[in-house]
């Protein structure tokens, strides 16, 4: 990475109005036109919400972003990351000139390419041979520069076999594979990436990150690269930026921007559901989940040298229904740390009665790394297998490790890496 500012945004803030588009009324226009002619300042840039969509508005006026400021250098991943609704989007769309901001200005010094959502700017009735020679042109590649990259783009994409096939015949993850080949060996000096990479499977994103990665280390290009993935941003970016509301809550080294993130996001060690609201099928319903620590009182925080216990109530709606309970538990990275099954420690051969029941899962001491973890429960039908249903975040809680506690593992706190942390024998 260099020294050189490839991209710098100063004062960038979106304003939208809820509702209908426009402004709405003509009044609204009017009071518009008249500062204007005034050379007066909009009047309904001094109005508007924050952006916060758990919230009632009170407004007719949001702020999808507000007083925008960063640079980028020249060579870096600038990983943008942030809950859904934070202004991500809103954000890459401004820098990729999609749409333009309510204020403020972006400066940049080189071409930039976007991949900000499944099949942009590809024409769905031309090929993908074609839509490759379309995306270089509007990158501003002369046709002998995208000649000379048409057979790297099209081996990358994996889509030999469809290439003359015009793209409207395409899976989503073919489109994603082919306008992220484009994108990428193009040579932009600026590659823009929004979770559209999510749609790829799991080779296809293996091979984009390394691409990524190529392009910055390698080439010395600029990418900015937005995903709730925090594993594929904390092995691919170099520093990040938080959105919280529309607004850059931190920006630094991206292992503390991602633990910024996360302990911002609401862990929630007890669940319930109303009739509703409750995951279930015909025959079952979820009713409650519990995080129990090593005395069976609910509990978001625990010592590493204690059990954690987790407690799943349901109730049986029909009888003589053979079924198998899954659970499942992610850490903060979105990492599968582990899956159980109850058919792994019981043979199943007598159906539930009829009522509510309880199951426990114990995660035992000294097998989970300090941190914060998700936990998923799924029902399955055992003979013949189908999910019923699988809810995800179900629960949350965090693992610390302290010095003065008496049963922990020598002098030493803190983070170790390894995503886990079992006991383990030396002789």
């Amino acid at each position: 990475m260099s020294n050189e500012i490839i991209l710098k945004a100063e004062g960038i803030s979106k304003q939208y109005r809820l509702g209908k588009v426009g402004t709405g009324t003509l009044s609204h226009d009017l009071n518009r036109w008249w500062a204007n002619i005034r050379g007066k300042e909009d009047p309904y840039l001094k109005v508007g919400d924050v952006n916060d969509r758990s919230s009632k508005a009170t407004s007719d006026y949001v702020w999808a972003l507000h007083d925008i400021n960063f640079e980028v250098h020249k060579g870096e991943v600038l990983g943008i990351i942030g809950k859904n609704g934070a202004g991500k989007s809103t954000l890459l769309k401004i820098l990729s000139r999609v749409t333009a901001p309510t204020t403020g200005v972006i400066k940049t010094k080189g071409r930039i390419a976007s991949l900000l959502e499944v099949g942009t700017g590809f024409h769905s009735e031309m090929t993908g041979r074609e839509n490759i020679y379309l995306n270089g042109a509007i990158l501003g590649m002369t046709k002998k520069e995208i000649k000379s990259k048409i057979d790297e783009i099209i081996e990358f994409s994996g889509c030999q076999r469809y290439i003359d096939t015009p793209v409207k015949r395409y899976s989503s993850g073919m489109t994603v594979r082919l306008a992220f080949a484009v994108a990428a060996f193009l040579e932009p000096e600026i590659l823009v990436v929004d979770e559209v990479l999510a749609v790829g499977d799991a080779e296809f994103q293996k091979k984009a990150i390394g691409k990524m990665q190529d392009i910055s280390k390698g080439e010395g290009r600029t990418v900015l690269f937005v995903s709730h993935n925090m594993a594929a941003v904390k092995g691919l970016c170099t520093r990040g930026i938080l959105l919280e509301k529309g607004q850059v809550s931190f920006e630094g080294a991206v292992e503390d921007c991602i633990d910024r993130y996360l302990k911002n996001a609401e862990q929630q060690p007890y669940r319930d559901w109303s009739i509703e609201e409750a995951p279930s099928s015909d025959f079952i319903k979820l009713k409650e989940v519990k995080v129990l620590d090593s005395t069976d009182k609910v509990a978001l925080n625990h010592l590493m040298s204690q059990d954690i216990k987790v407690e799943f109530t349901y109730e049986i709606l029909k009888k003589e229904q053979r079924f198998t309970h899954g659970f499942n538990l992610f850490n903060n990275q979105g990492l599968h740390i582990l899956s159980s099954h109850d058919k792994d420690s019981s043979t199943l051969e007598e159906p539930l009665s009829l009522g509510v029941h309880k199951k426990t899962i114990t995660i035992p001491k000294f097998l989970l790394a300090e941190g914060s973890y998700t936990c998923s429960f799924a029902i399955m039908r055992y003979k013949p297998f189908f999910v019923e249903f699988h809810e995800m975040d179900i629960v949350g809680f965090n693992v610390i490790e302290i010095k003065n506690d008496t049963s922990a593992r020598g002098d030493y706190s803190g983070k170790i890496p390894g995503v886990v942390r079992p006991l383990l024998n030396w002789e």
